[in-house]
């Protein structure tokens, strides 16, 4: 057979698994179009929402880099730097539903085999905040979007009912995604915080709501670096700072741990991964934990705004790595999606180098043993 890099998520086509994610290279619909130009296979609009959203002043998102020679992380952009993150503190879209749904029916005509997804977010704190959720996505579907992102994961919100803040509480979780698929005629995927002990637990309660897939993850709660000549944060709006989120190169390992947290929990469940993704070994990684898309951010703000040399590396490097396992008989992604998945384990289950028993950090039980055989 031969290869491709299409697929199916969530029941929807993509012709390849590659979206760019809910961020500011999606902040417009001609930055999106431009996207799916490039080749995209989908976009995750930056998060639509009903409430007042005023963004700070000054610069809403950053880039931290190091070098080998001095190993300080910085935002200082200097020559032989590498890029270490993003950090940002950017809201959601300042811009109201009613300019966003026009602009959704334009993208979906001008594209209409390309995937668009609608990230939404609302409040949680009561009824009302329940009806925009559901007000939200029925006007988003009207103009034909593919799928919903619930956003339940932006780490700098003033509201504890918002964000981050719904992502961490499982009864909330719950609510908001039964809400929303009260009225959703299309797929409801739900990007969960990763600010969480045990992710699995919140992915159990949107998937038990109804959830079609998982998103993970978001950017991680940070704070910008301080300048040690200055003492001064290196981000700030007259000296004030306040907590943002780390992405890019530094949170790859971090989002592995929290999406095998839940493909392992989940193995029949669909995820979207997300975090740290500039090449196709990356993307790999998420795909052998058992993601059946990827999305992308801070590598496509740093590629002209929506990342077409980043995609075309995307496309071209799983064409490759499909040639290089044409003998295993591997022509699509489902073929070798989530192997690698059962290689993690307990730390107790890890082989110890002497051969004895091992019990997780605890005595050997009690009780009668027959004598070794020498």
């Amino acid at each position: 057979m031969t290869a491709t890099l299409s697929t199916r998520f969530t029941g929807i086509p993509f012709e390849n698994p590659f979206l760019l994610a809910s961020a500011p290279p999606t902040e417009s619909d001609s930055n999106i179009m431009r996207a799916f130009e490039a080749g995209w296979g989908g976009v995750v609009v930056k998060t639509i929402g009903m409430h007042p959203v005023i963004n700070v002043k000054g610069p809403k998102t950053k880039f931290l880099r190091t070098s080998h020679d001095e190993g300080r992380i910085s935002m200082d952009k200097r020559p032989g730097a590498t890029l270490h993150s993003s950090w940002n503190w950017e809201l959601i879209s300042d811009k109201p539903l009613d300019w966003w749904l026009p602009r959704l029916r334009r993208i979906k005509d001008a594209f209409p085999h390309k995937v668009l997804v609608a990230s939404i977010m609302a409040g949680s704190a009561d009824e009302r905040e329940l009806a925009h959720w559901r007000n939200l996505a029925t006007s988003c579907q009207e103009q034909g979007v593919d799928a919903f992102e619930l956003n339940l994961s932006c780490p700098h919100m003033d509201r504890v009912d918002m964000g981050s803040n719904i992502g961490k509480n499982v009864e909330l979780i719950e609510t908001v995604v039964r809400a929303v698929k009260e009225v959703a005629r299309r797929p409801v995927w739900v990007k969960l915080t990763p600010t969480t002990t045990n992710i699995a637990k919140e992915a159990e309660a949107a998937f038990r709501a109804g959830a079609d897939a998982v998103t993970s993850s978001n950017t991680f709660t940070s704070l910008p670096p301080i300048d040690p000549a200055t003492l001064e944060f290196e981000c700030n709006v007259e000296g004030k700072v306040s907590y943002g989120g780390l992405g890019g190169p530094a949170i790859l390992p971090l989002s592995l741990a929290k999406v095998a947290q839940m493909t392992t929990a989940f193995p029949d469940r669909s995820f979207s991964g997300i975090g740290g993704i500039s090449d196709f070994t990356q993307a790999l990684a998420y795909f052998l934990l058992g993601c059946g898309t990827v999305q992308v951010c801070t590598a496509a703000m740093l590629d002209h705004a929506i990342g077409p040399n980043v995609i075309k590396a995307l496309t071209s490097g799983m064409e490759r790595f499909l040639e290089a396992h044409a003998t295993d008989g591997w022509t699509s992604l489902e073929d070798f999606r989530g192997r690698r998945r059962d290689r993690i384990v307990a730390h107790s289950e890890i082989k110890r180098p002497d051969e004895k028993e091992y019990f997780g950090g605890k005595d050997a039980p009690e009780g009668y043993a027959p004598s070794a055989i020498v």
